[in-house]
């Protein structure tokens, strides 16, 4: 059975492994030792909410947008920081994920690149000075983001960065750098990982240690466990800790995560299997 844990500060590997740790990640990634995962696989949220002109803005219920689970942001984050805030944290994030692969360890880091004010907003500034191989191309279908002043964007970014011993698994050099995989349309998450995606760049690992820092409804996990690899899940909303870990024991998950099962609800604390780090 998928277990959820509190962090209460302290923590090692050994402690979390195969769990999903229900913290804020940079708090969490920061307590963990050097060089203790083999693999990080994660795609932090967009700020998508803080944009200009036609795009997308909190509640909105019209146009383009009306449909979009995104619109009203994450369970504990409203995915609308300013951008120079929103850039720290996502270097200082990166800069923990270096620092916590293995010397043959790699990260794959998924953003996305965004027109604001007229103007290309290039992810890879978040990626400056770190060790970057390769960029992949995540080529998703469908897209609703129609406007007059640049061509439909339909392409993610998937940020290779890695310590210089690290190597493919055999046999992944051979797929390209573009990856056409269709986006998960059936999963409670307003922007979640295709299991297709992760499966991919599982298979193109040896690494047995994955971590996910926001780990969001636990596609990494799920992927993980396909190819019989450990994993640690971090996850700031209590409500997407416990989409996790129903999904990981074969529950409904994809049902039920209404606004009731909110981050303070008590109703969620009550049903959650929860322990402190060391209270065995």
């Amino acid at each position: 059975m998928a277990e959820i844990i509190e962090f209460d500060g302290k923590i090692s590997v050994e402690s979390c492994l195969d769990k999903i740790i229900h913290g804020d990640c940079l708090e969490i990634m920061r307590a963990l030792p050097d060089k203790c995962v083999d693999v990080i696989i994660t795609s932090p949220p967009y700020n998508l909410l803080n944009s200009t002109g036609n795009g997308l803005k909190k509640n909105t219920n019209c146009g383009k947008w009306k449909n979009a689970a995104i619109k009203n942001g994450y369970a504990e984050h409203e995915d609308n920081m300013p951008y120079d805030e929103y850039i720290t944290w996502q270097r200082e994030c990166v800069a923990e994920m270096c620092r916590l692969i293995k010397d043959d360890g790699a990260v794959f880091y998924n953003n996305k690149n965004r027109v604001q004010n007229g103007l290309l907003e290039n992810r890879g500034e978040i990626l400056r000075g770190f060790p970057l191989r390769q960029v992949i191309i995540w080529k998703r279908s469908g897209a609703i983001n129609f406007n007059a002043g640049y061509f439909l964007p339909t392409t993610e970014q998937i940020y290779l960065l890695c310590n210089k011993a690290f190597k493919l698994a055999k046999g992944a050099n051979k797929l390209t750098d573009v990856w056409e995989v269709t986006q998960e349309m059936h999963n409670p998450h307003p922007a979640p990982f295709p299991e297709e995606l992760i499966d991919r760049i599982v298979f193109s690992t040896t690494g047995k240690i994955i971590l996910d820092p926001f780990a969001g409804s636990g596609t990494t996990a799920i992927s993980a466990r396909k190819f019989d690899r450990n994993f640690i899940l971090i996850e700031k909303s209590l409500r997407y800790c416990e989409m996790a870990r129903l999904r990981l024991d074969g529950g409904d998950w994809r049902h039920g995560f209404n606004d009731s099962f909110g981050d303070s609800g008590k109703s969620v604390r009550k049903n959650l299997l929860v322990r402190s780090l060391f209270d065995e």
